[in-house]
């Protein structure tokens, strides 16, 4: 989805919006707690950690999901990622092959991939069960944390220091799933992505530090560059683009998780050429484009470096010898 403008404008008219809707948010959140306190949740026999947020895209939960794989997998450990798979019309369970496409299991499970197995299930505990049967010993949950229907082990939820929580309000008065406290009082830890210090109300657990990095990135110091993304928040890429020196030349947003057409990429190409420009996006939009629209366009990878070395070790101490 794209976040409504009203959410960050502070005009009267936006306002009023806001508080007319405040309430269907509050019922939302009711909904969370009410799950939260009378789910009976699938109990897997191997440890399951969460990795949610608590407001709609652009935490950077996805990187940090990878991040922690990649420390389970070099302490000997065999983690499989377990996703929803939004946007997929598979509803699983299943395991994510090369030949399943964006429009089967979505581009998150795509990404996750190539860290580690994917399950996609829209009913979390049957995936567990199918992660368990081809070999996992952990399972990381790529979203989740107001999902009730699998019983985890340990809870992190992933805030952007930039913008944590919004306006305050829940969807659709405001970009929060559920009330900050309410969401918080659930989580194990909490990794801030960036800087800033976000007010953490009502928490008191463990609080890790990471930043989102480029890996393998173009050169693009000086060079003129049309940037476009369909992800949560846009604006962060397009600072990344600032960041290593490209002079941006045109930009395009789309809505998160929205899968191009054939005639959008040809008119975003033919604007890079016009422009004498490079075209570049973002990890998550390339999965969701055919090889032959990929030609001749240029990404930027995105990876999560969580500085918190020794906190994160021991809350991987304590999810691997929870079960």
């Amino acid at each position: 989805m794209r976040a409504p403008k009203l959410w960050d404008r502070r005009d009267r008219w936006s306002r009023l919006a806001v508080a007319a809707l405040a309430p269907i948010g509050w019922i939302y959140s009711a909904t969370v707690t009410w799950k939260a306190h009378n789910a009976t949740p699938y109990r897997s026999g191997i440890p399951i950690l969460c990795v949610g947020n608590l407001t709609v895209g652009g935490t950077g939960k996805t990187p940090v999901a990878i991040a922690i794989a990649r420390a389970l997998k070099a302490r000997g450990r065999k983690p499989f990622f377990l996703s929803r798979g939004y946007g997929g019309k598979l509803r699983g369970p299943l395991l994510v092959a090369p030949e399943h496409s964006v429009g089967d299991v979505g581009d998150e499970p795509l990404l996750l991939a190539a860290a580690a197995p994917v399950v996609v299930s829209h009913n979390r505990g049957e995936g567990a069960r199918l992660a368990a049967k081809h070999g996992a010993d952990v399972i990381v949950m790529d979203d989740g944390h107001q999902n009730f229907t699998l019983a985890k082990d340990l809870s992190i939820v992933v805030v952007d220091a930039a913008q944590p929580f919004g306006n305050g309000f829940v969807v659709p008065a405001g970009p929060l799933r559920e009330f900050v406290s309410q969401g918080l009082a659930r989580a194990d830890a909490v990794v801030i992505v960036g800087d800033g210090e976000p007010k953490l109300t009502g928490y008191a657990g463990p609080i890790l530090r990471a930043q989102l990095t480029h890996v393998d990135s173009p050169e693009l110091a000086g060079r003129r560059v049309v940037g476009f993304a369909g992800i949560g928040r846009p604006e962060k890429f397009f600072r990344s683009l600032r960041v290593f020196g490209a002079e941006i030349v045109a930009t395009k947003h789309f809505a998160d998780h929205h899968i191009y057409t054939s005639s959008e990429i040809a008119r975003l190409k033919a604007t890079a050429r016009d422009a004498n420009a490079v075209l570049v996006t973002t990890e998550k939009d390339f999965v969701r484009m055919t090889d032959i629209e990929r030609q001749g366009i240029a990404v930027l990878p995105v990876r999560a470096v969580i500085s918190d070395a020794k906190a994160l070790e021991l809350l991987l101490d304590r999810l691997c010898a929870s079960r």
